[in-house]
């Protein structure tokens, strides 16, 4: 009779790892990687709700009315419901994130319409139904003489809300998706349109863009640190009206799915 010491060994092991698997099957799984940065509970009190820290209402003018701020349930979605009225504020929380790990930002964002008069070309048209901005901060000495002037004057002129670097997406009226241009205030800030006109408007859209690839296309190997992360509505320029909603945000890695959950 040949040796069946193998055999045995060999079907115990299999049985092994078949008792192995069905116990990592009964383990909780590993907690999401995701780093959430805007996530909005609507559901504590019966109506609409204060937005929570560490988000803040930051007013670039003074002589401005803001745009008003408020958390509600909209469609299902805990969000934040931003309302402009010849208004402009930003709605902003301080940003620190590890770009190299988890470099993608995923959220989910509407807008009633888009503007019927904005033009981002222009000063007298730079406004939106909704932008989200990333701000940036430069490494010391990374800027040249010429863009530290530049910037000096832009804060005298606005303050010192004016970063080093930003992107803002935003939710366009006329220009193709895709299209990306300076901002008509100072070429620190860079354009770029996600979304543009009516067909999506009246309903929530998900975004996902990396941002350290956006980072390099818009501003090259310069070293920034993201230091800010904001929403808006605005109109100041055009006196319209507006609402948008912002949801969900929240930064993964490159090759890790967004997070979303189905409205409930």
């Amino acid at each position: 009779m040949g040796d069946t010491r193998w055999g045995v060994g060999l079907t115990g092991g299999f049985i092994g790892v078949i008792g192995l698997i069905g116990v990592l099957g009964l383990l909780p799984l590993a907690a999401s990687a995701a780093e959430w940065v805007g996530r909005f509970d609507a559901t504590a009190s019966p109506g609409p709700a204060a937005v929570p820290a560490p988000w803040t209402l930051v007013k670039l003018n003074d002589k401005l009315k803001p745009t008003a701020y408020q958390v509600v349930s909209w469609d299902g979605v805990g969000a934040i419901e931003a309302k402009a009225d010849h208004s402009m504020a930003l709605l902003a929380r301080p940003l620190s994130v590890n770009l190299a790990s988890t470099p993608v930002l995923c959220w989910r964002w509407r807008v009633d319409a888009p503007l019927k008069q904005a033009d981002m070309r222009t000063k007298q048209g730079d406004d939106y139904a909704a932008r989200l901005y990333v701000t940036f901060r430069a490494a010391p000495g990374s800027l040249s003489l010429g863009t530290r002037t530049k910037l000096a004057v832009a804060r005298s002129l606005f303050g010192n809300q004016v970063p080093d670097a930003a992107i803002n997406y935003v939710w366009d009226n006329r220009h193709p998706i895709d299209t990306r241009m300076p901002n008509a205030y100072t070429d620190r800030a860079q354009m770029w349109v996600l979304r543009t006109g009516a067909s999506q408007a009246g309903r929530w859209v998900t975004e996902r863009r990396h941002i350290g690839a956006d980072l390099r296309a818009v501003f090259g190997d310069l070293p920034l640190a993201p230091v800010q992360l904001a929403v808006a509505s605005d109109t100041d320029n055009t006196g319209e009206t507006a609402r948008a909603g912002f949801a969900d945000l929240h930064f993964v890695g490159a090759e890790e799915p967004c997070e979303f959950k189905p409205p409930h």
